[in-house]
C-alpha cells in the first residue's frame, strides 16, 4: 500500500505564493502519472494538475498560467508550485495518481484571503 502524505498548505493574501509537497511511501512517479486534485467547500474534488511519467504537465484553465506541477523522483515527491493566488483557490488539496489509485491521504489546506 501507498501512503501520499501532502503538505505546505498555508493561510496566504490574494496574489501570494505557495508550494505544495506530496510525498509517496515508495517511488511511484516513474510508474504512474501524478495529480493535484482540490475539493473547495460544498464543492467536489477536481484535478487542478497533472503531470505525466514522461514529465509533460497539464492544467485545468482556471489555474493555468499560475500553478506549475514538478516532481522529485529521487525524493519521491511531487510538487504544485501555486502563485498569483485568488480567494477561490480556497480548498483541501491533495495528491494521487490520475486514476486515484491509491488511498486519499488527509490533504493540505489552502486558505486565500485578505
Amino acid at each position: 500500500q501507498v501512503q501520499l502524505v501532502e503538505s505546505g498548505g498555508d493561510l496566504v493574501q490574494p496574489g501570494g505564493s505557495l508550494r505544495l509537497s506530496c510525498a509517496a511511501s515508495r517511488n511511484i512517479f516513474s510508474i504512474y502519472d501524478m495529480g493535484w486534485y482540490r475539493q473547495a467547500p460544498g464543492k467536489q474534488r477536481e484535478l487542478v494538475a497533472f503531470i505525466t511519467r514522461g514529465g509533460s504537465t497539464n492544467y485545468a484553465d482556471s489555474v493555468k498560467g499560475r500553478f506549475t506541477i514538478h516532481g522529485d523522483n529521487a525524493k519521491n515527491t511531487v510538487y504544485l508550485q501555486m502563485n498569483s493566488l485568488k480567494p477561490e483557490d480556497t480548498a483541501v488539496y491533495y495528491c494521487n495518481t490520475v486514476r486515484a489509485r491509491f488511498a486519499w491521504g488527509q490533504g493540505t489546506r489552502v486558505t486565500v484571503s485578505s
